[in-house]
This record gives structure tokens, sequence and C-alpha cells, in this order.
């Protein structure tokens, strides 16, 4: 269970990028945050593993705080996939995934760089999960295409076995095709693993296509929490603004 509750955040410089947020998202689900550029989605998908604070309220993974005191022990629970990918191009494609292990390594082996047998084999198998075989290991991460860095990255959000995986806006980059073949995935490979899946997007079609449940935000504030299926032209407008009508009937 993920939960958020009555949370806010505000930044040094005033801006408020949440207000009063209540969410609760349940084991297994595939939870879509939508909502346009500036909505809140990052900053409250980023509370759930402590890369951003709350200034009121309290964000819970599995009955524990989010908090300086707990991160150690909360963050190798969560799988993190980014919109930018976050990989080493110098690096090699099995050692990117390896490093989904370092919240878990003692320092001076995470410095080494020396992972266990089990560790090589477990990389191997989820690259080979998501559609890379032994002939990309030893690719400098730096020569893949932009779907492969993704595949890259969801192989490594799961080398912990995580019971949350956070992707925030992981096919921003990607093409409509791409997008879909990334999505599918990362919903199969969370499924799989029993793992809750947290997902920003800011398409529409996508998180209709995708997700289990869709909770839109806008100036960071809930506007929407419903299945897809409940999401008709009147909350696209809500969603998006006026602008949207024609999104929304197209969607």
């Amino acid at each position: 269970m993920l939960s958020f509750d009555r949370v806010g955040k505000r930044y040094p410089d005033g801006t408020v990028a949440l207000h009063d947020v209540s969410l609760r998202i349940p084991p297994g689900q595939f939870c879509v945050l939508l909502g346009a550029s500036g909505a809140g989605k990052s900053t409250l998908l980023r509370m759930a593993n402590g890369l951003a604070m709350p200034t009121q309220g309290i964000v819970n993974v599995e009955g524990v705080p989010v908090n300086g005191k707990t991160l150690a022990a909360i963050r190798p629970r969560i799988g993190m996939i980014h919109q930018q990918f976050n990989l080493v191009p110098r690096l090699s494609v099995a050692s990117n995934v390896l490093t989904g292990v370092l919240p878990m390594l003692p320092l001076w082996r995470a410095l080494g760089g020396w992972f266990t047998d089990a560790q090589q084999r477990k990389a191997c198998k989820l690259l080979a999960a998501v559609g890379l075989d032994e002939t990309h290991l030893a690719r400098r991460a730096g020569d893949l295409s932009g779907g492969q860095l993704q595949r890259v990255g969801i192989a490594r959000a799961f080398m912990l076995d995580p019971s949350l995986v956070l992707a925030d806006e992981p096919v921003a980059s990607l093409d409509p095709k791409i997008s879909r073949d990334i999505l599918a995935l990362l919903r199969r490979q969370s499924r799989q693993r029993g793992a809750t899946l947290l997902c920003s997007l800011h398409q529409l079609e996508l998180a209709r296509e995708f997700g289990d449940r869709i909770v839109a935000l806008r100036e960071g504030r809930v506007v929407f929490d419903g299945t897809p299926a409940q999401l008709d032209h009147d909350a696209c407008i809500e969603i998006f603004g006026r602008h949207a009508g024609n999104l929304a009937a197209a969607a």
C-alpha cells in the first residue's frame, strides 16, 4: 500500500506544487498520474521515495512513513524509472542494470563494482525479460536507441524485486509506437512480479490504454480519480482546460 495523507508541497521560492492531496494506491495496481506539465505529477511521485519531501502531510510505503530516518530501509523496496533514463553512457548495458543493487551493497563493494555471480545472472535474466538478448550485454549504454535505453532502465528497476515501481514520464521522449511497447512491457513486468506501479504521464490516450486507475492533477490538486472508462469529455476538460476538447473527443 502506498498512501498520501493530506500532502502539500511549497518550495522555498513560494511556489505551491501540491495542495492537500490524499490518495491510497493498493498493491498490484497500475496507477497513472495524468496531467499537463507543471501539474504536480513529478513532485507527488518523487515524494514516494523521498526525493521530494512534503511540507505538510505524510507519505507511507507499506505502512512506513517516508522521512529522513526511514529512507535507507524504504528505498531498496522501490524501483525508479526516469524520463531521461539516468544510465551511465560509458558503462555497459549489464553494468548499468547491476547498479540497481547499489542501495543494498556496502560502500566498499559499491565503489569497487563487485557484484556476486547471482546478481550478474539476475541482470542477464532481466535483460532477456525486457527483450534484450546477450548480444547487448557488453554494449555501451551510450550506443543504444531511446527504446533500448528505457528497457535497460526497466531491468535495472527490478533488480531488488521492488514492491513499488515509480515511473516518471517514462515515454516522454519516445515515439508513439515505442511508447506503447515500453508501457506494455512495464505493465507486464510489474504484474508478473506483483509490484505496484505509479506512473506519471501527460498523454491522455496512453493513460486510458494502460492504466488500471487514473489520478489526474491540475495546478497541484486532484481533479479526477477513477477508471479509464470514467474519464469522459468533461473530466478531460477539467484536467487539461478548454483547449483539450478536441483531444478528449479524439482519445
